[in-house]
């Protein structure tokens, strides 16, 4: 078991944070805080 209690993961709400996300958890057993951010750019 590892050491790991809490990460916090940069979330762009893609496939690839979707994904690490849930690996986060299974491997580490660990709890996963998300961050997002408006960094205000536009539509494309």
């Amino acid at each position: 078991m590892s050491d790991v209690k809490k990460v916090v993961l940069a979330y762009s709400g893609g496939l690839d944070t979707s994904i690490i996300l849930k690996w986060l958890e299974d491997t580490y057993g660990c709890e996963v805080v998300t961050f997002t951010a408006d960094i205000g750019q536009g539509e494309e």
